[in-house]
């Protein structure tokens, strides 16, 4: 009964979220604290710091920026971005208890939509978090499906991992902002989750 009721609750955010258009808001302000301290809310609130972060970070990014390459061998700023796609589909399909397959459809998308479905993955793994409607975490685990064969690991390598990564490569996307002439909004504020007028 309880896998049912969050199958229907993912399909009913899925339509939400996936369906935000380029002006979406969600995580122009980090969404308000939860009511209270678990290893559920916990987690989401480190999601909704990702979030917020890359809100600002990925906001107002010119044709310039996102073509941008720090040195030779190293990614253009479009790239990092469709990694932190990836990263946060990861965190996505993990807490939807799905195996993780791999794809390159991003590559494919606007910036806009790229930016849109990865703020989208976030806000889902977030909300599903929140509502402990996931059973327990140990009873999250990472799965990576490639043919036949699985990996499996536990959701302590998803905060290590992709969270943490996302976070990293967020940073990058600020910084290579910043090299291309196009410095991130002065009035961000992390700490506080709200940009200062």
């Amino acid at each position: 009964m309880t896998r049912l009721l969050l199958l229907a609750f993912t399909l009913v955010l899925s339509n939400d979220c996936m369906t935000q258009n380029a002006d979406s808001e969600y995580f122009k302000q980090i969404p308000d604290a939860p009511d209270t301290y678990n290893e559920f809310t916990t987690v989401a609130r480190l999601i909704d710091g990702l979030g917020y972060r890359y809100y600002w970070g990925s906001e107002g990014l010119r044709e310039e920026d996102l073509s941008h390459q720090p040195s030779e061998d190293s990614r253009t700023s479009r790239e990092v971005l469709e990694h932190i796609y990836s990263l946060c589909r990861t965190i996505s399909l993990t807490v939807q208890g799905q195996a993780i397959t791999r794809s390159l459809d991003h590559q494919d998308m606007d910036f806009n939509s790229l930016r849109n479905e990865t703020m989208a993955h976030l806000k889902m793994a977030s909300e599903l978090l929140r509502t402990d409607t996931v059973g327990s975490m140990e009873d999250l685990k990472i799965r990576f499906q490639r043919g036949e064969s699985t990996t499996e690991f536990p959701f302590w390598n998803m905060i290590n991992g992709p969270i943490a990564d996302a976070l990293w490569h967020t940073g990058q996307i600020v910084s290579n902002r910043r090299a291309s002439g196009n410095p991130l909004n002065p009035n961000v504020s992390v700490l506080r989750g709200k940009t200062r007028n």
